[in-house]
């Protein structure tokens, strides 16, 4: 019995040592063999400075048949902006990680960037350092802190000018009290936390210009796919709301996107001023609809309205003129609910329901194109609804209320839905193009969002863009905004 003991304890101690000396022989020290990595370069975009960045992960392989030993994974600085973490343990240096052959491990980066007296994104910079049987390895990592001014919970009671000095990131709501102006300069950004918004009471009046756009949109910077900005995602901030005793606001030249519920416009039942005018602007991306009036007098002029849940635009009652603009729909995050311009209260039988004025609106030398209806009313006879010279998906004909319009049209977008992109100026067949009435060009359209002449060719396109040749390399996703 102890002999047999003795030979089994001895073979315990053999099968260790062979499995020991495996292990050994299973290491490999050339200078051949090192590393492969994701990517040779780890980038974080644009960052607000004075708060952590989201986290990068690099994948690091050991392409060889046997393990490898990394002797030190560090940042060449040693005071650097940068954080590690390698296989779940946190830290700011690592020695002796072993990867199996053909294995791989997960490091994951963090930055964080104090604020600074710079307008302009600083860039910070590191090299992270793989040391491998004696062979140096480099993956760049870069970050641009971007200083930014908060504004938390504001309720603005004298006039106050937003500047295109620094970006603004806004935190709950922005209201503009009665009898204040808020003026928005050429060029600023203004990025919405979730949840926050514009209350106007007083005014708004935000111009930019074709080279320096208002930007209105959430405040992620980072990517929800590796390759899809996070700025494709609605509901990203709740919108702007014009309340009912606001009058005389005007948007030129902004880019308004990834809203819950768009731009909305509350009802005040006087229709002998302006409440609205939009001006080469362009409002997109909702969960519900990008423009919703609600009798009130409300014009646009070679704006674009697009994406949307709900209908894109709802008219309901008031006075509107909307003159070149495009209505487009490619919403990719739910079916879409309603048409593209949605119309009530136009008849004489809305009106014993809600006593107020009936619609007045007319469309011209615009665009309606998307994966939903046109319209949800078909006849407007007796009503004070008007479209000219415009196309429509919809066959049909002209009659008293359609003039000169182009039926079962198509207008060749660029936009291509299934990857995320949207732009909606026109090809170079496109049937639209040189197709608008010249006498409806007044001086409020005469240049379009991209300060393109529309009678340059001597008649305009129909929509918010005038056609312009595609560049020899067709290159159409450089000129998107």
């Amino acid at each position: 019995m102890k002999t047999m003991r003795f030979f089994i304890m001895t073979l315990i101690g053999l099968m260790g040592l062979i499995t020991v000396s495996c292990i050994d022989d299973g290491m490999t020290t050339s200078s051949a063999d090192v590393l492969a990595f994701s990517r040779d370069t780890v980038n974080f975009d644009t960052v607000f400075t004075d708060l952590g960045t989201p986290t990068a992960r690099l994948i690091v392989k050991n392409p060889a048949k046997k393990g490898i030993n990394i002797s030190s994974i560090r940042f060449k600085d040693p005071d650097t902006r940068f954080t590690l973490n390698v296989d779940g343990v946190s830290g700011s240096e690592f020695h002796d990680v072993e990867i199996r052959g053909r294995d791989s491990i997960f490091v994951f980066i963090e930055c964080y960037i104090p604020e600074t007296q710079g307008a302009s994104p600083g860039l910070v910079a590191d090299d992270l350092e793989f040391i491998t049987n004696g062979v140096t390895q480099n993956v760049r990592v870069e970050a641009y802190g971007q200083n930014v001014t908060r504004l938390r919970n504001l309720l603005i009671m004298n006039d106050m000018k937003l500047t295109a000095e620094r970006p603004y990131v806004i935190f709950d709501s922005l209201v503009v009290t009665k009898g204040a102006t808020l003026t928005v300069e050429p060029g600023a950004q203004l990025l919405f936390h979730d949840g926050a918004g514009i209350v106007v009471e007083g005014r708004l009046d935000a111009r930019g210009t074709a080279d320096r756009k208002i930007d209105m949109r959430g405040d992620r910077l980072d990517n929800v796919l590796p390759d899809v900005e996070y700025d494709i995602m609605a509901g990203q901030w709740k919108g702007i709301r014009i309340a009912a005793g606001s009058f005389d606001n005007r948007l030129e030249y902004v880019d308004m996107r990834s809203t819950t519920a768009g731009l909305r416009v509350d009802s005040c039942s006087d229709l002998s001023r302006q409440k609205l005018t939009l001006v080469n602007s362009w409002l997109h991306n909702s969960q519900g609809n990008v423009l919703r009036s609600v009798h009130a007098r409300v014009d646009a002029y070679g704006c674009c309205f697009s994406e949307a849940a709900d209908a894109v635009v709802s008219l309901r009652g008031g006075e509107h003129e909307f003159l070149q603009c495009t209505f487009a729909n490619n919403y990719l995050f739910s079916a879409i609910r309603g048409p593209l311009v949605e119309l009530s209260h136009l008849t004489a039988e809305d009106a014993e329901a809600v006593p107020l004025p009936l619609m007045k609106a007319t469309f011209a030398n615009s665009i309606l194109y998307g994966l939903c209806d046109d319209l949800n009313v078909g006849d407007l006879a007796d009503t004070g609804v008007w479209f000219r010279y415009t196309s429509f998906k919809a066959a049909g004909e002209d009659d008293e209320h359609f003039v000169s319009c182009l039926w079962d049209t198509d207008p060749m977008f660029y936009t291509d839905r299934p990857i995320y992109y949207f732009n909606y100026r026109l090809k170079d067949d496109s049937p639209v193009k040189a197709a608008g009435d010249k006498a409806l060009v007044t001086g409020v359209v005469r240049l379009d969002m991209d300060g393109v002449d529309r009678l340059r060719d001597g008649a305009p396109s129909l929509g918010a863009y005038q056609f312009v040749p595609a560049p020899p390399d067709d290159a159409p996703k450089a000129r998107r905004r």
